[in-house]
Order: C-alpha cells, then structure tokens, then sequence
C-alpha cells in the first residue's frame, strides 16, 4: 500500500472522535463479570488500563470521552435491542448511545480519581433533571384554571432564581436547592459567578436542573428550603436562606440561618461555625418572592 495512504489513514484516525463506557465502581464491575467475553477480573487493573488507553489515545491526538456505564440499564438495553448482552458489539452499541443521551465528561488528561467524580456528578445532575421533569409532567393541567401546573410553576421557579441571582453581590455563588417530595426528596446545587459588570456565568444544564427541583417543590408544595453562599476577595462569605412554602420563598433570619448551618443533619447536634463567615438575612427579593401570582 503506498505511503501516502498510510498516511491518510493515520490523520484521519486522529479524527475520529471515541467514548469509554466507565464501570466507576466495584459494584457495577462485579456485575458485568457475569458476561464470558468481559475479560477484567479486578477492578483496580481494570481501571489501570482503561487509564492507560485513554493516555494513549490523547497523546495519539484523539478526543475521547468518557461515559457512565450501568450494568442494569445495558441488560435492559439488550432485552429491548434483542441483543446477546454477551457480545463486544452490544457492548459497544450501548456505550455509542450513551455518547449521545448519557453523561459524560471529555477526557483532559486528569487521573481517572479525579476524572470519575464530575462523572458521577454529572449523572446524578442528570437523574435529578429526569425526576423532576417526569413529575412535573405527570402533574398535568389545573382542574379549576386549565393551566398547565408543571410549566406554570417552572416559569414562577425561574423568575424567583433570576431574582435571586439578581440581587446578590459579585463573586462566586454556591446555591443548594432541597425539597422534600415524595417518595424521596431531590437536591438540586448550582455554583454561578457573579461579575462587577451585573452578568452571570452559570452552566446550563445545572441552572435547568436547580430551577427544575425549585418548580417541583413549588408545584407540589412540599416543604423545602433554599440556600445560598457568596465569597468575594477581600471580604467574609456570607451565607443567606430561605423557606419554602407553596409558591413563595419566605427569608429565614440571621439566627435561622445560623441555626440551620450549625447543626448537623443527622445528629441534630450542634457544629462549631465556621471562621470567617457571615450568616445573614437574605437580601430582599421584593415581589418576587413574596407576593408572586398563585401557582396552583
């Protein structure tokens, strides 16, 4: 073959971009030994390679992502596929959806133990996004109004959000988002920076997720709480919450504040407040979040 395509063949390699379906944990890998064409016998060693591929594969010039991958939903993928679940190929098949649906992060040459936590994070964002969404869909239209409960009350959750954002001071923002539904409560957190010129930058998809758990708390009124701490240079963080309840943030005092960051959650004892930390009544969220329209 002449040298030329050699070549060829060699760049254009380097364009093909790959994904690595990750078995992050000793749980899922125990689960995938079942298959006989799964060749790892040890997590450790397996992840050690998978490492050691994607070194290789960056330092070829290629782009690789990495994607979580869960034994449960590859069988049931199978099943719903009629694919041998004992296959390479099927194996492959699966980790291409994912590439496209799943969660992944781009591999930029960070250790795997540092690598597999935004991983997870992300899949947990995801699945959050997912919860809340699908039960603010179920909820369907109000009976008395006709109005559609679920986008009603995300719209009311994103005017409450901006206005959050809106009136705190520059620098870094870290808001947690908690709402106790049933069956089980979600956690929403989202970290934003605040500039000197009044802009934010967020991520998208965190933004989306945070103001998805505050509609299903407000759509359900279930009983939840809202959380936010800025730090800036040169000055104390400071630590501001809310309450839930129906469709309003109530501001929780100074001492409320204090009270709910210096006790531990399962204990109910108290915890020595950090250095170097204001905790405030929150700023005022005007209309907004006091005397918004009824969200039913």
């Amino acid at each position: 073959m002449p040298h030329t395509d050699l070549t060829m063949r060699r760049v254009l390699r380097r364009e093909i971009a790959g994904t690595i379906g990750l078995l992050t944990d000793e749980h899922d890998f125990t689960a995938m030994r079942r298959y006989r064409t799964f060749a790892f016998d040890d997590h450790t060693t397996y992840l050690q390679q998978v490492e050691t591929l994607l070194k290789t594969l960056a330092a070829q010039g290629g782009h690789t992502t990495v994607a979580l991958f869960d034994p449960q939903e590859y069988a049931e993928f199978c099943a719903d596929g009629g694919l041998d679940p004992d296959a390479p190929a099927s194996r492959s098949r699966f980790t291409a959806q994912l590439a496209a649906t799943g969660p992944t992060v781009p591999y930029d040459g960070r250790p795997l133990t540092e690598l597999v936590p935004d991983l997870v994070d992300q899949a947990v964002r995801q699945a959050t996004w997912q919860y809340a969404t699908t039960l603010l869909t179920r909820l369907g239209a109000c009976a008395s109004c006709g109005e559609d409960i679920g986008h009603t009350a995300f719209a009311h959750a994103s005017r409450l959000f901006t206005r959050i954002l809106g009136t705190a001071a520059p620098g870094h923002r870290h808001l947690v988002c908690s709402v106790s539904t049933e069956p089980e409560g979600v956690v929403a957190v989202l970290n934003a920076a605040g500039e000197l010129d009044g802009t934010t930058r967020l991520d998208e998809s965190e933004a989306l997720e945070f103001t998805a758990v505050l509609a299903l708390g407000i759509a359900t009124h279930s009983s939840g709480g809202l959380v936010m701490r800025t730090t800036a240079p040169g000055s104390p963080d400071r630590v501001y919450g809310w309450r839930l309840r129906g469709d309003r943030l109530i501001p929780l005092t100074a001492g409320e504040v204090f009270d709910a960051y210096c006790t531990d959650i399962e204990s109910g004892d108290l915890v020595a407040p950090e250095s170097g930390v204001d905790y405030c009544a929150p700023p005022d969220l005007g209309d907004d979040g006091h005397t918004a329209g009824h969200v039913h």
